[in-house]
């Protein structure tokens, strides 16, 4: 069996420590395959929020995979946000926007889906989407197949509707048919998994809610996400974890199983 934990919107500069605390001994006793972090790192975009979000995730102790959000582009220095957008992100987490995981049972994608020009929608190009396509279609069957975006490519309620991925139909119809099972995303604080209908082949919606920020929905508390893969069936688990506060720590609360399609 492989695992991916998955976090989303830390905001660093909001963190609530001991809620950051209980992810780290989560992932100690998980020992996930990978981290997918996707997305609104920091509040501001600011030095000290990236150095604090390199820290917990280097105490994570696994591998990880890490896209920008909307939040991790400067709002208030003109400048750097349209000279050195991802500045402060690649000073942290490398120059790579756009980083690919890949092992014998899983081949994770991921996508930058922010714009120095847009303060808070998403969009994915149509040269992103066909470059993710091309990926996908070198997996093999073994793989579990996972883009990772920041702005949710659907939505479950018509009030997150703006929040959608600018592009979201085209990059749903091409990644499904080249073979993605499965794209994590985050930007709305919400956690849940759907399946997307009328599409090639089945792919879900996997979201995550803000993992450590004190930015939570009244509905949704600090949450993460974890998938279990079990190549040798090729059955698929997510399981939404929720931070309990009274006994600071996360507990499973929601399992969801998936099984990916693959050709006969």
């Amino acid at each position: 069996m492989n695992c991916i934990l998955h976090l989303s919107d830390p905001h660093f500069g909001t963190e609530v420590t001991e809620v950051a605390q209980a992810v780290t001994r989560l992932a100690h006793q998980l020992r996930p395959d990978l981290v997918v972090l996707s997305g609104d790192i920091t509040q501001r975009a600011r030095t000290a929020q990236f150095a604090a979000a390199r820290a917990f995730m280097d105490g994570l102790e696994a591998p990880r995979l890490v896209v920008p959000g909307n939040h991790d582009i400067a709002l208030f220095n003109l400048w750097g946000r349209w000279r050195r957008p991802y500045a402060g992100h690649r000073a942290a987490f490398g120059d790579e926007l756009e980083p690919v995981f890949r092992s014998p049972a899983l081949l994770v994608l991921g996508v930058n889906t922010t714009r120095a020009h847009r303060h808070k929608n998403g969009e994915v190009s149509t040269d992103q989407i066909h470059r993710v396509a091309q990926q996908l279609h070198t997996a093999t069957p073994q793989q579990l197949r996972v883009v990772v975006v920041h702005q949710p490519i659907e939505v479950m309620h018509e009030q997150d509707a703006p929040d959608r991925l600018i592009g979201h139909a085209q990059a749903q119809a091409r990644w499904a048919e080249a073979g993605a099972d499965m794209v994590l995303g985050g930007h709305i604080h919400l956690p849940y998994v759907m399946p997307l209908p009328g599409l090639a082949r089945p792919m879900w919606v996997v979201q995550a809610g803000t993992a450590v920020s004190r930015r939570v929905r009244p509905e949704a508390p600090n949450s993460v996400n974890l998938v279990r893969w079990h190549a040798a069936d090729g059955t698929c688990v997510v399981e939404q974890w929720d931070y309990d506060a009274t006994r600071h720590l996360f507990e499973p609360v929601r399992v969801t199983n998936i099984t990916p399609q693959r050709p006969r």
